[in-house]
């Protein structure tokens, strides 16, 4: 049964999007590349005499401007990469592919990364299936069949800082505007933006970069950083950094989530978010 415990507890999935795997603990990406820059900073200013607006406020106006065309998107698939600081530990990266559909909502994962979970699938879907999520182990674990899960629950989550409910672009900008509105209610953040020379893999992007230099209780990161792909006008790339503990030290990761090899609207079907597809690898 903990074999169980663990295995499934790695299935849960952030509201936007996946880490890279390689990452240590000062926020140093090992694999993704992120190209050299950037040339262009510019922190949000105002014309003279105008009335000063919260930096936020653009971040926020392009989220929700944002928000109708992602919902409008069918379905994606990608390959997704987490990474998160979990009771003060940064947890290993996982990297799995995904498939996304909005309507209804429905999310399904293969792990590819790491080595000890690779092949491990999750399925779920809202309104289906009681409500569960559907997954299996590798190894010794897979004897154990088929699990519907609770997706909430003490197993699906553990060793996860959200549910497989809350995966996806479109969760991700939601979290973006609640976290985005609560700060813009205080001072203190400095927003810039960065254009040049700023790629994800072979991606061009805008670096949105929100920094709230004094440690306060009622904001939740150091840093967060937002990259945009410029083609697509979507999020790819989200992660947070803590307030360094001491003087020069490096600021410690909270969590980081990327979408690569996005492709949206690709026709899913059903079959791709049914446990017993014979292209998936489940227990019969």
């Amino acid at each position: 049964m903990r074999g169980i415990v663990n295995g499934f507890a790695a299935l849960c999935l952030f509201a936007g999007a996946g880490l890279v795997f390689g990452q240590d603990k000062s926020g140093q990406d090992k694999n993704v590349n992120v190209q050299p820059g950037p040339k262009v900073a510019n922190q949000v200013s105002h014309p003279a005499g105008a009335a000063a607006e919260h930096p936020l406020i653009p971040v926020i106006r392009w989220a929700e401007r944002e928000k109708p065309k992602i919902e409008a998107i069918t379905d994606y698939t990608a390959i997704m990469t987490k990474q998160e600081n979990i009771g003060g530990e940064v947890q290993e990266a996982q990297v799995m592919e995904i498939k996304v559909r909005h309507k209804p909502l429905s999310f399904y994962v293969k792990f590819k990364y790491p080595k000890k979970m690779i092949g491990q699938e999750a399925i779920w879907v809202q309104g289906q299936n009681d409500g569960k999520l559907i997954g299996h182990g590798v190894g010794f674990e897979k004897k154990f069949g088929t699990q519907f899960l609770d997706p909430e629950g003490l197993i699906a989550m553990r060793g996860c800082k959200y549910s497989m409910k809350e995966m996806g672009v479109l969760n991700l900008i939601n979290k973006l505007l609640e976290v985005g509105q609560r700060d813009s209610k205080y001072g203190e953040c400095e927003v810039k933006y960065y254009e040049k020379d700023i790629k994800l893999d072979d991606r061009e992007c805008t670096l949105i970069r929100v920094i709230h230099p004094v440690p306060r209780k009622n904001f939740i990161f150091y840093i967060a950083q937002i990259f945009v792909d410029k083609e697509l006008n979507l999020p790819i790339r989200y992660e947070s950094y803590e307030w360094p503990k001491a003087e020069g030290e490096q600021p410690v990761l909270i969590e980081a989530y990327t979408f690569q090899k996005l492709k949206l609207n690709v026709g899913l079907t059903d079959a791709d978010f049914d446990y017993k597809n014979p292209e998936y690898d489940y227990p019969k």
